[in-house]
């Protein structure tokens, strides 16, 4: 199981939501590329960056700070957050990033998602928000009809890959990952599932590793030093 350390971009500044909610902002530091080369150094393989503007927004309003991310790092990064378009896609391989994840817009337009994966194939990923199961837009303030586990199966039904899983009720909390919602996920497709939300301690990393889900983001843990990255690499080995 892999562990990608999170690092949630707003306003330029490495920050934590809580439970989605744009109101609850913490801010942990300054230079998001900083805390890159930290994750890095301390053995990272792969980072998970979100533009949190760009999510509200629907643009890249944090491209410049995710080219320094990709530039600092020689790892990959994989970015979610406002894209849109077949256009906000290429700008994201053009800045470095190496596998884009698709989220709002794989509920209101499963063709775009379509032709990003016939054209991306792998490098395109899709980031499915739960409330209550069901998927979460816009930055997550809006709530879809779609079950995510359907929604998860319709796009592995055009050739997606790669889900990151985020029960939004748990994240930003470390309160816990819903694990029994990961491992549905994980069991309802063949594709590869990230969870995401509510690792607050070493525990909950390794409660997730029955699930089958084939990694785990760790954000605000990893700022607290609930987590130690070190820790985390060696019990998900």
């Amino acid at each position: 199981m892999r562990i990608y350390p999170a690092i949630d971009i707003k306003g330029g500044q490495c920050v934590r939501l809580f439970k989605g909610d744009f109101n609850e902002v913490t801010v942990f530091a300054d230079d998001p590329a900083e805390m890159a080369v930290r994750w890095a150094r301390e053995g990272g393989e792969y980072i998970h960056a979100v533009d949190l503007d760009g999510a509200k927004s629907g643009s890249g309003i944090n491209d410049e700070v995710i080219k320094r991310i990709c530039s600092a790092v020689d790892i990959p990064v994989q970015v979610g957050g406002g894209i849109r378009s077949m256009e906000d896609i290429e700008n994201k391989f053009k800045i470095g990033v190496q596998r884009v994840i698709i989220g709002t817009a794989a509920v209101k337009d499963m063709d775009f998602v379509r032709r990003a994966v016939d054209k991306y194939h792998e490098r395109i990923a899709v980031g499915i928000d739960a409330k209550d199961g069901f998927a979460a837009v816009s930055g997550w303030e809006e709530v879809s009809s779609i079950g995510a586990v359907e929604l998860a199966k319709k796009m592995e039904e055009i050739g997606v890959s790669t889900f990151i899983y985020t029960d939004i009720s748990t994240d930003g909390t470390l309160a816990g990952p819903n694990t029994a919602a990961s491992q549905k996920m994980a069991e309802a497709v063949s594709a590869d599932v990230i969870a995401s939300g509510g690792v607050g301690n070493i525990s909950h990393i390794e409660a997730l590793i029955p699930t089958g889900v084939e990694g785990v983001i760790v954000g605000k843990a990893l700022y607290t030093g609930n987590v130690k990255l070190a820790d985390a690499l060696a019990l998900s080995r």
